[in-house]
């Protein structure tokens, strides 16, 4: 048997749609996660960056069970004193909607210079509407 690894100009990256309306928040992103970092590929390496784009339309439309929308608390901090928040999931969601998907992926993947990588090709749109129709997404039932 014989091990390969992938070269750089052997990669192909695919581009998937994911329509993130009525998903729950933590079930679509742990499979976006797998996606971006390249776990769903059978030549899975992971010092090598072998995932594919996504693209998440309907952002502001995600699914969070429970109390999450009034309980769950996003924390954003300066660094400089007295500029701590907390703020609940309702009002992340009225300010920027796309955080919610974002913050759940982002903190899914490791947290090394391949998640910088990884990250920058999860794409996330609060409406139906995006710019990337010229790469032909496939649309990823999730």
């Amino acid at each position: 048997m014989k091990t390969t690894i992938p070269r750089e100009n052997e990669i192909k990256r695919s581009w998937y749609l994911v329509d993130a309306a009525d998903k729950v928040l933590g079930r679509l992103a742990v499979k976006i996660a797998g996606i971006v970092s390249g776990k769903d590929k059978v030549n899975y390496t992971p010092h090598i960056d072998l995932g594919d784009f996504v693209v998440v339309v309907n952002a502001g439309k995600i699914k969070l069970t429970g109390k999450k929308e009034e309980q769950k608390m996003y924390t954003d901090y300066s660094g400089f004193r007295g500029s701590h928040r907390d703020r609940p999931a309702a009002a992340i969601r009225a300010k920027d909607p796309t955080r919610l998907i974002s913050d759940a992926i982002k903190r899914m993947l490791p947290k090394n210079r391949l998640m910088r990588q990884a990250f920058k090709r999860v794409l996330v749109y609060p409406n139906a509407e995006h710019p990337h129709q010229a790469q032909q997404p496939k649309p990823l039932e999730l």
